[in-house]
């Protein structure tokens, strides 16, 4: 189970991720913070395609936003 800004989600398993919309994903950045900087974000391959994330479920550009950011350790 985990937290993000009071709101809790529960993964039952490997397979089971957040929505999209449960968790306000958009597809352009907020101000600094975006996805390829997240530390939940997996890329492509290709670095200009949508990749994918740990927590929420579909296709994520890494240039999107959602409330679950977690910016990479450095």
């Amino acid at each position: 189970m985990a937290s993000f800004g009071g709101m809790v989600t529960r993964r039952s398993g490997a397979q089971s991720k957040a929505t999209q919309a449960s968790m306000r994903y958009q597809n352009t950045p907020n101000g600094s913070m975006h996805c390829a900087l997240c530390r939940f974000f997996i890329p492509a391959h290709d670095a200009n395609s949508n990749g994918s994330c740990q927590i929420v479920e579909g296709s994520i550009s890494p240039n999107g936003y959602c409330i679950a950011f977690a910016a990479k350790s450095e």
